[in-house]
């Protein structure tokens, strides 16, 4: 174990948290706010990151074991010094339901144990919704786009953050690789907030919206959340950017090299599409009666199938007062999420097309034995490391979803309420499927318990388990 190098990375994530809450700082100072709290989180953070990378490793090598090391403790780190600037500024006096905040909005979940949301400064608000952007991406991919680091051994760090079945390179340098995915990121917001600048919202509202949409994360600066502007347009133009931030990132790669065959023929990309409309066709047909016209109905199912198969999570209608055949469809998109490469959380439409395929090879097999029955994506050969890799995933997620409902429901919750909650919380979505914990409630009731638990389920979502599993492991201490 590299610990002298872990500690260096450490130091510069520390470093980069201090000048990116130099942010909601400028924010404060222009609207003639306090801020002190976001002043003194800086100072230490900069203090512990400068000391961390006075630190000399004898060498600067990093593998999968230090690379899963350093995104668990950055992550972690990330959310308990995040949470600072609430509770010294007041807006969150809990310092559990302000890491709950921080955790939701790094993870980019969306849940939230705060009612008034109005009420909050402009910088602590900017900070709430910035962290959804800061999770996006990821902190880490970022340090690789701007600092040099260890070679192709930075890889495993970008393996550990980036979701997904497996990850690639778009070009030979990793660094430039993190280069290019940010720049396509910050190009999507960017054009978003112009579009929101458009429909009338303010620079500050448009901007944080952007922030939250790209990171499929779902805090709103309202109550109501994108229901609270009640506009055909904010919401068309919210509605087909949390698609787009759903899509695998290296689609978007293809079509500036101008290989526009190449991205349409993506296998994801056409399930993706095929889902959503299925779930749209499905939902209005099941909520017309709800709404009284078809269009609305068509208006409500497409904007609440983009937030949460991308698990955005945001809200415009209540859709826990939806039929049961609705919230199950619902449910179903929770679980599949995002593609891979995305910042949509989830268990991955790549993972379960995996999975469905293997089950469908795994048949013919059995019904003709003599046949070679390969898995196929894209037209090429699907390792069987990857098939292995992908139900493993699919085990861990499920077994820790359950575990995560049981512990949960020790608060006396009904069985909805502690199953759902687990479920956006793990599948970083948000809001779940009952009054209670829906886009019309919020977490608050839950005990202090259960709120360190659903934040470690955010966490582990985000980071799709295995680096928070691997750091939290004996055996990764042991020399």
């Amino acid at each position: 174990m590299n610990t002298r190098m872990i500690c260096r990375v450490l130091g510069w994530i520390l470093l980069i948290l201090a000048g990116l809450l130099l942010l909601p700082l400028c924010v404060g100072l222009l609207y003639r706010e306090p801020v002190l709290h976001f002043l003194l989180t800086a100072l230490l953070s900069a203090a512990a990151g400068f000391l961390l990378t006075r630190i000399r490793p004898r060498t600067t090598a990093i593998y999968a074991r230090e690379g899963f090391v350093i995104v668990g403790l950055g992550w972690i780190l990330l959310s308990l010094l995040g949470a600072l600037p609430f509770v010294l500024g007041g807006s969150v006096p809990s310092y559990v339901d302000a890491l709950f905040e921080t955790a939701s909005g790094l993870s980019t979940t969306g849940a939230s144990v705060l009612s008034n949301i109005e009420a909050l400064p402009r910088a602590d608000m900017f900070w709430r919704l910035f962290t959804h952007w800061i999770g996006g991406m990821g902190v880490l991919v970022f340090l690789m786009a701007v600092m040099p680091m260890s070679g192709e051994h930075s890889m495993h760090i970008m393996r550990a953050e980036v979701p997904g079945p497996s990850v690639g390179k778009l070009v030979p340098r990793v660094r430039k690789t993190a280069t290019i995915l940010y720049l396509i990121y910050i190009g999507l917001t960017l054009l978003e907030a112009v579009l929101l600048l458009a429909g009338g919202l303010s620079l500050y509202e448009a901007l944080l919206h952007a922030f939250s949409t790209a990171g499929t994360g779902g805090f709103s600066t309202r109550a109501a959340s994108v229901g609270g502007f009640n506009s055909l347009y904010l919401e068309s133009v919210i509605t087909v950017f949390m698609f787009l931030f759903g899509v695998n990132f290296n689609l978007y790669y293809l079509l500036l090299l101008g290989r526009w065959r190449d991205a349409a023929k993506n296998e994801e990309l056409h399930w993706y599409l095929g889902i959503i409309a299925a779930s749209v066709l499905l939902l209005s047909l099941g909520i017309r009666s709800l709404y009284g016209s078809f269009g609305t109905a068509l208006r409500h199912a497409f904007f609440n199938t983009a937030a949460l198969i991308s698990t955005t999570g945001f809200g415009t209608v209540d859709f826990t007062l939806w039929p049961e055949y609705c919230k199950w469809i619902l449910i179903l998109l929770m679980f599949c999420g995002g593609c891979a490469g995305s910042t949509g959380g989830g268990l991955k439409l790549s993972r379960l097309m995996i999975l469905g395929k293997s089950m469908a090879a795994s048949l013919r097999q059995m019904l003709r034995p003599r046949s070679v029955n390969r898995v196929q994506m894209d037209g090429r050969r699907v390792e069987d490391g990857t098939v292995r890799a992908a139900a493993l995933f699919f085990s861990f997620y499920m077994a820790l979803l359950l575990l995560f409902s049981l512990l949960v429901s020790l608060d006396g919750c009904d069985i909805a309420t502690s199953f759902t909650a687990a479920l956006s919380c793990l599948s970083n979505i948000g809001p779940g499927m009952t009054r209670a914990i829906g886009p019309a409630g919020s977490f608050a009731f839950f005990s202090v318990r259960s709120k360190l638990l659903l934040s470690l389920a955010m966490l582990l979502g985000r980071l799709e388990i295995y680096p928070v599993v691997v750091l939290l492991s004996p055996r990764t201490w042991r020399k």
